[in-house]
């Protein structure tokens, strides 16, 4: 409980948020987003038969769903589905 109550604690509504806060709040996402395609794509093999495949659409595909909501968790949880269902059903 206390992470939950302890930023608004520290950061009160009543006075205005750091600078170097707001700063993170706006570079964070991106940062962790491109953090998560390289971990998900270093051990890709181009060259084995098959591979790459998958992974080339759903990365298109999240592009597709980022550029046209403008949704973190949305473009996230829509390119893990559909590479799952790419995964166990087309490949």
């Amino acid at each position: 409980m206390l992470t939950r109550f302890l930023p608004f604690l520290i950061f009160p509504a009543s006075k205005p948020t750091p600078k170097f806060i707001s700063y993170l709040g706006r570079v964070l996402p991106p940062a962790v987003f491109g953090l998560l395609v390289v971990y998900c794509l270093k051990n890709v093999d181009l060259l084995a038969r098959g591979h790459g495949i998958p992974e080339l659409i759903a990365i298109l595909f999240v592009i597709i769903l980022h550029l046209s909501f403008r949704q973190m968790l949305l473009s996230i949880a829509g390119g893990t589905a559909l590479y799952m269902l790419l995964v166990q059903l087309v490949f």
